[in-house]
């Protein structure tokens, strides 16, 4: 009994100090704040970004800002977010002159300045070239073919050169930009005239590799998830006897079905790979700018798939034009309204 007493006392005792805890200072919890972390790259894989639109922008006075609201150079920026490439646009002759060659060497400067690598994306149009859109610059509308490729030739050489004589050795080239059917239409239209195409980005080739051998040639196609389209394109290249060292591809899903489109995305770099023995690199991103958190997933998902890909055959991601806000509609930048960048591009981070 007197055991059973001394149970029952210590059991009151226990009740008291634990109540009188309530009042007390509370014990420690468990914390549900949850900092992201950025995937880990290899020491090469490319974070890069395409800011072709910059010169354009400041020109018409826009600043950027990092998120402490300081300005910032852009590619200073970039650098501190832990992009470490540079992707720049090139157009034959616009009429506004922005992308021209004198406009691509003044950005490709500020790039190398930064501590950038460097990529030429050549669109073989005096405008943008995509999949629905490939049209000859207007000085090359009425050569023949034989003639058409020497120029396209010997203007690749032309920049590569200029680039050269500025100190810049681009690290990769695309001979064309999104050409799913082809580019220079419609001579070189690959549904009707796949020779002719691939007669195309021989050329290109032979131009880039004539100024710089350690430069990669790209060749980049939209719907990165789209497989057949891929097999189609690749098979009719090599086919007619086409070069290459880099498969390119474009991935814009939506925030609904991104998960699905990486999957699908990261099966054809791993076939490519496979059925040609070639890298691959995702030189164009983007999703929709009001919706940070959902990029951030999306982008940190498709880097690491990218990055983990067999052997190093996944080279690198690009974000395309993610400083652009409030800028000619487009809609799928990365910064917001106040100029600073969103935290989509965390996924970058070093």
């Amino acid at each position: 009994m007197k055991k059973m007493l001394w149970v029952y006392s210590a059991i009151a005792v226990l009740l008291i100090l634990s109540c009188s805890n309530k009042g007390g200072t509370p014990s420690p919890q468990p914390s549900t704040t949850t900092t992201y972390t950025a995937p880990v790259v290899s020491a090469t894989f490319a974070k890069g970004a395409d800011v072709s639109w910059v010169t354009q922008m400041e020109a018409s006075g826009v600043k950027f800002y990092d998120k402490n609201g300081s300005q910032q150079d852009l590619f200073a920026l970039m650098k501190s977010l832990g992009f470490n490439s540079i992707r720049l646009r090139a157009w034959v002759n616009p009429t506004d002159g922005w992308c021209n060659t004198a406009d691509v060497v003044a950005k490709a400067i500020r790039a190398k300045k930064a501590g950038m690598k460097i990529m030429i994306d050549f669109h073989y149009s005096d405008v943008w070239a995509d999949p629905g859109h490939q049209t000859k610059p207007a000085a090359w509308v009425s050569l023949d073919f034989n003639t058409l490729a020497a120029t396209l030739h010997d203007y690749t050489v032309g920049v590569m050169n200029t680039l050269n004589s500025n100190g810049i050795t681009p690290d990769w080239v695309q001979i064309g930009n999104e050409t799913n059917d082809g580019m220079l239409w419609e001579d070189g239209r690959a549904s009707t005239n796949m020779a002719n195409f691939a007669a195309l980005i021989k050329s290109g080739y032979a131009a880039v590799k004539s100024v710089s051998s350690s430069t990669k040639v790209i060749v980049h196609i939209s719907n990165g998830f789209d497989n057949s389209l891929f097999r189609w394109m690749f098979d009719g290249l090599k086919a007619n006897g086409a070069q290459w060292d880099i498969i390119g591809m474009s991935l814009y899903p939506s925030t609904t079905n991104w998960q699905t489109l990486n999957i699908q995305c990261l099966a054809n770099i791993n076939d490519m790979i496979s059925r040609y023995s070639t890298p691959c690199m995702v030189v164009e991103v983007g999703m929709d700018a009001t919706a940070p958190s959902t990029a951030r997933d999306f982008l940190t998902d498709i880097i690491t798939k990218v990055n983990g890909v067999n052997n190093g055959n996944g080279l690198g991601v690009f974000y395309w034009e993610p400083e652009a806000y409030n800028w000619q509609g487009y809609g799928l930048g990365a910064f917001d309204n106040t100029g600073k960048p969103t935290a989509a591009l965390d996924a970058f981070g070093n």
